[in-house]
């Protein structure tokens, strides 16, 4: 990755020595939810960044919150991250530490720093106070160490109900920053943890646990995303009362906002739980497991979150590039194959009726080592009946009545003829050919200006495409909406050597895009393709 303003810090206290030669990094997804685009940047940064300083970067589950994480999600997330190219050093459990951070909350009490309130979630957000006055403080503030112990226990031997009672910091109900004014630091609920079971019936919140995990790991630089950045004092608050000795830096960066795209958990849960899309990983989706499904390679999702850089600022991002990135991988790394979506029957009618050629088609123009492949042709062809216009615009240099375009790997033919249904619709067009054009003849006769691709329709294979167009689109007055025209589903028709495809194989299909078969519904027999990207790119260097 490139050089940023977190790598400069980093090279400032290696410098100093503040954690002697040490680099130690973390990646600490919450398991309730698939990790999406957003979290891949989060992904890359940590772990190059403990690779480029030849030091350590962990996985760490942050399950403090047993109501919404699921073992699931914590599979999903080991294999993005594998998938994705990295391997952690060390795997942990924030609930793991259970233990110690009541330990750590008792420490906590005893010094007169934390106390038991009872009001409830309403009110302690009533007393908060806002940006320009200062909050009030609880009326159970003043209890003492000993009571603040003893309601503490309490609740960990689950006398109480769910919200009737918190552990709050004692900090400065005045601060300037909110997050300061004495924050809850554990809450209590029944509810069974994927990890420890029934063992608790209180756990820490995050800005309690956060830092205590980073410090028990050892971590030197606790990279997360700007909207932690007023929680920093927080951070520090917390590990300097437990009176930690040198404790890890918490260093903010700009999180990915991509257009089109909605970048929350909470909201891609809903599309799933409300059945708006198919599942985590159906392709329209921006996780890491839908883009898995939708085509996109690993390479891909590197590449473009190298180039996006690492920033102290928030901006958005044109989803664009990261369609360019994914057309620059695959460009040189796929096969072609000429598939037909829209079809229109060619009849060459100077062709022999019993006769079928094996025309000899690069796989890919950009790299001559993929090979070349045959591809039957015969006197009947599809072609898409766009390539045909009766009456040609300005610069249409496909079929029209008396226009010769060349056929891909084959010949050149001239339409003659347009044959049409009672309702006036093209139903067939009838050509001639030139023998004497044959692709890789040496022919350097007349040139041509249209090159259009076609499938032998004796021999094609039917096959289903998946068209996307964006999950969310903006609406009149620029906000983000669903779009209830994202997908499309048709038949297609496509070369023989297609329904050897293999689920996960990818191609480029001629003139259309990069396709996938689908990993889930792609069997011997049915062939399901989903469009990767297309090949046109808005998005400029």
């Amino acid at each position: 990755m490139a050089e940023n303003f977190i790598q400069n810090i980093i090279d400032k206290d290696l410098e100093n020595q503040v954690y002697g030669n040490r680099v130690h990094t973390r990646f600490p997804p919450e398991p309730n939810g698939y990790l999406h685009i957003g979290h891949a940047k989060s992904i890359c940064l940590n772990f190059t960044t403990a690779q480029k300083y030849g030091g350590k970067c962990n996985l760490r589950f942050d399950d403090t919150n047993p109501v919404k994480e699921d073992t699931e999600y914590v599979e999903s997330i080991e294999e993005d991250v594998r998938w994705l190219g990295f391997e952690w050093d060390d795997l942990f459990y924030a609930s793991s530490y259970f233990d110690k951070m009541y330990e750590c909350a008792v420490k906590l009490i005893e010094k007169g720093k934390a106390y038991v309130c009872d009001l409830s979630a309403e009110e302690i957000k009533a007393h908060r106070g806002t940006l320009k006055e200062p909050g009030k403080e609880s009326p159970f503030r003043d209890r003492t160490p000993e009571e603040n112990m003893a309601l503490f226990e309490e609740m960990k031997a689950g006398k109480y109900r769910d919200g009737e009672k918190v552990l709050r910091a004692k900090i400065d109900m005045a601060s300037p920053n909110i997050n300061m004014r004495d924050p809850v630091i554990y809450r209590i609920a029944h509810a069974s943890h994927h990890n420890t079971g029934d063992k608790w019936c209180i756990y820490p919140m995050y800005d309690f646990a956060h830092p205590i995990e980073d410090a028990i790991e050892g971590i030197t630089h606790s990279i997360c995303t700007l909207e932690f950045e007023d929680h920093r004092p927080l951070y520090d608050w917390v590990l300097a009362e437990l009176e930690w000795e040198n404790p890890p830096k918490q260093i903010e960066f700009a999180r990915l906002n991509l257009t089109n795209t909605v970048m929350s958990k909470r909201y891609l849960k809903s599309f799933v739980d409300d059945g708006v899309v198919e599942g985590w990983d159906d392709p329209r989706m921006p996780t890491v497991a839908g883009l898995r499904r939708r085509g996109y390679t690993p390479e891909a999702i590197r590449d473009f979150c190298e180039r996006i850089g690492v920033a102290k600022a928030n901006s958005m991002v044109e989803i664009s590039l990261l369609e360019h990135c994914i057309r620059e991988d695959l460009k040189a790394k796929v096969e072609s194959r000429m598939v037909v979506m829209d079809p229109l029957k060619v009849v060459i009618t100077n062709y022999p009726e019993d006769q079928t050629e094996e025309m000899t088609i690069e796989n890919n123009r950009e790299n001559e080592s993929l090979g070349e492949r045959s591809v039957p042709f015969s006197r009947e062809l599809y072609v898409e009946r766009d390539d045909f216009m009766e009456v040609p615009e300005k610069k249409y240099f496909r079929l029209f009545p008396g226009n010769e375009v060349r056929f891909k790997g084959a010949y050149f033919l001239t339409c003659q003829e347009a044959i049409k249904d009672d309702a006036g619709n093209v139903t067939e067009l009838r050509c001639t050919y030139d023998p004497e054009t044959r692709s890789g003849s040496g022919f350097e006769g007349r040139k041509v200006k249209g090159t259009i691709h076609w499938v032998d329709a004796k021999t094609a294979q039917k096959i289903t495409v998946r068209t996307y167009s964006y999950l969310m689109v903006e609406d009149e007055n620029g906000e983000n909406v669903m779009n209830p025209h994202s997908v499309s589903v048709k038949e297609a028709w496509a070369e023989p050597s297609v329904a050897g495809a293999k689920a996960g194989e990818r191609f480029q299909f001629f003139r259309h895009g990069y396709y996938i078969a689908d990993e889930r519904l792609t069997t011997d027999s049915e062939k399901v393709f989903n469009q990767i990207v297309d090949l046109k790119s808005s998005w400029k260097k």
